[in-house]
């Protein structure tokens, strides 16, 4: 594994690490592994970036991790200093991807512009929302339609007849409703879930592989981990997401993941999306997360791997082109 010969700061813009859950925290796990190369590591709010003149500041917090659950970190006083005197940005703010998120992706713009590394890219987070960016990718996606207005959620309802819809901006799969042609709710929940056609949403037909888990693929850099965590749904529940109950089980991925990471991959890295998760169903992706997207640790625990340590080797490449 290749060492960096000088450790490098790096700024991690994330929520209060006192209230993560380190057993689950792919932050958590980049912090321990970047700590672990002699990297001095520094805990961000988006509340404490702030500019001055074109120049971007951040109130932060030296850290140090250790992998402990009755006691994870130990922070430092806090220091006001530029952001773009650090070599690396890890942006891992959880959603909601509300205009505050927007308005922070500005900040650490003007950032890398003065040469930090920011991951991801943060015009690309901007750019790549986690619905509607499959749609770069219909080859790969089960029928789709964005819209919000709700007789034409009605109409692609009535030629599928069973639909998943969603909102644009959700996650843990909050808001996502299965939808029969036969439900007598059906109207009420297209109302609910447009704001009575006030909000697009993204409907596709429904995946009944999805009981056998919707695969999360982590691709480092455009490269797949050859492994997904599979999150098999609770007993009569809708949505296999590890926030909604679901279990994760660890599987080999097939050629066709294989075959959707090799096109999406290179687009990705082009895009400087460094760490990013795809969810598929059966033969299909239906998310392509970049905001913070989760799962290493699950992942390196199933099957002893380090997924943070390709991330920072990956950093460290960019670093050392760059230089």
């Amino acid at each position: 594994m290749q060492q960096h010969s000088h450790p490098y700061t790096v700024g991690i813009v994330m929520d209060p690490i006192a209230s993560i859950n380190i057993k689950k925290d792919s932050t958590f796990a980049m912090m321990l592994e970047a700590q672990r190369r002699g990297c001095p590591l520094f805990h961000i709010l988006q509340g404490d970036l702030f500019a001055d003149d074109g120049v971007v500041y951040a109130k932060m917090n030296p850290v140090t991790v250790r992998d402990d659950p009755s006691g994870w970190y130990a922070m430092g006083d806090a220091v006001i200093k530029p952001l773009h005197e650090l070599p690396v940005i890890l942006m891992r703010k959880d959603p909601p991807f509300d205009m505050e998120y927007i308005y922070s992706t500005y900040l650490l713009e003007l950032v890398q512009k003065r040469g930090t590394l920011v991951v991801n890219r943060p015009e690309s987070i901007r750019a790549a929302n986690e619905k509607l960016f499959t749609a770069w990718f219909p080859e790969f996606c089960p029928p789709t339609r964005v819209t919000r207005d709700m007789g034409r959620i009605r109409e692609f309802l009535s030629m599928h007849q069973c639909i998943v819809v969603k909102p644009l901006d959700g996650m843990g799969g909050s808001m996502i409703f299965q939808v029969r042609q036969d439900d007598p709710n059906r109207n009420v929940i297209l109302e609910t879930i447009t704001a009575q056609g006030q909000r697009t949403v993204m409907a596709q037909r429904f995946l009944p592989e999805y009981k056998q888990g919707d695969k999360r693929i982590l691709l480092i850099d455009g490269e797949p981990f050859p492994h997904a965590l599979a999150r098999i749904p609770a007993e009569g529940e809708g949505r296999a997401n590890l926030a909604a109950g679901g279990t994760g089980v660890g599987v080999d991925l097939t050629a066709r993941e294989f075959a959707i990471c090799a096109a999406i991959g290179p687009v990705l890295r082009d895009m400087g999306l460094m760490f990013v998760g795809l969810d598929v169903i059966g033969d299909y992706v239906t998310e392509i997360n970049v905001t913070s997207p989760t799962c290493i640790r699950e992942l390196d625990y199933i099957y002893s791997a380090n997924i943070a340590s390709l991330l920072l080797d990956a950093i460290e490449n960019r670093l050392a082109q760059a230089a």
